[in-house]
C-alpha cells in the first residue's frame, strides 16, 4: 500500500531537502518571481516543506509568506528553520481563502498526489485567489497518468496523477491567467535510489 502525501513526507522530513538542495533550477524560478513582486507582498505557499528554500528566500526579501503542509513533521522543521515566516499544517484541498487574497501563489509539488479532479479544483482556487496582477508560480511533474503508484526515494508512493505539459498550459488559460513563463528541467536527486526526472514550472498572471 503506497504511503499517503502525509505519510510520505513525514517519514522524508529533512531528507527530502538534502536530495533536492541541488535544485538550481527551483532557485532560479523564486528569484524570478522575486523581481514580479511588488514590496512586501503577501506570498501563499502551498506544499511548504522545510521551508527551504521557497519561503526562506521569500521572506529573506522582505515579504509576507504563509506555508501550509500537509505534513506535520515538514511544519515542525519549516517553523525551526524559517521563523520569518508562518506556517501551519493544512491540506491544500480544505484551504479557503477570500478572492483576492495574495500577490503570489507558490505551488512546488503538492499537486502529485491528488486525483485530476482535485487537481483542477485546486487550480481554479489558487486563480480566484490571486489579486488582479498576481502570480501563480507552480512545479510538478508532467506525464498523462492517473491515480498510479511509484516508489520515490524509497517509498511507495499511493495516488499520484498529473498532465502534460500542453494541458496544464490549457488549464490555467481557462481560468484566465497568461501563461507567462514555461521551463523543463531534468534533475537527479541526491538519493540512492533515485533516479533522474523531468520537472516543469510554469507561471501565470492574472
Amino acid at each position: 500500500m503506497g504511503l499517503s502525501a502525509a505519510e510520505l513526507f513525514d517519514t522524508l522530513g529533512k531528507d527530502y531537502e538534502t536530495a533536492f538542495a541541488g535544485f538550481t533550477a527551483q532557485r532560479e524560478e523564486i528569484e524570478w518571481l522575486l523581481d514580479e513582486l511588488p514590496s512586501r507582498a503577501k506570498v501563499l505557499d502551498i506544499g511548504s516543506g522545510t521551508g527551504r528554500p521557497t519561503a526562506e528566500l521569500l521572506a529573506a526579501a522582505g515579504h509576507e509568506v504563509h506555508g501550509y503542509d500537509v505534513s506535520p513533521r515538514m511544519v515542525e522543521i519549516a517553523r525551526a528553520q524559517v521563523p520569518a515566516a508562518r506556517f501551519e499544517v493544512g491540506d491544500l484541498r480544505a484551504l479557503t481563502f477570500p478572492a483576492g487574497s495574495w500577490d503570489a501563489v507558490v505551488a512546488f509539488f503538492p499537486l502529485l498526489q491528488l486525483a485530476r479532479a482535485e487537481i483542477d479544483a485546486a487550480l481554479a482556487a489558487f486563480a480566484d485567489w490571486l489579486r488582479p496582477g498576481g502570480v501563480f508560480l507552480m512545479a510538478t511533474v508532467p506525464a498523462d497518468v492517473e491515480n498510479i503508484e511509484f516508489d520515490f526515494m524509497g517509498q511507495p508512493v499511493a495516488g499520484v496523477s498529473s498532465y502534460p505539459q500542453e494541458v496544464f498550459r490549457e488549464r490555467l488559460t481557462a481560468l484566465g491567467l497568461d501563461v507567462v513563463r514555461e521551463r523543463l528541467v531534468e534533475f537527479q536527486p541526491n538519493h540512492v535510489t533515485a533516479g533522474p526526472e523531468l520537472d516543469l514550472f510554469m507561471a501565470a498572471r492574472k
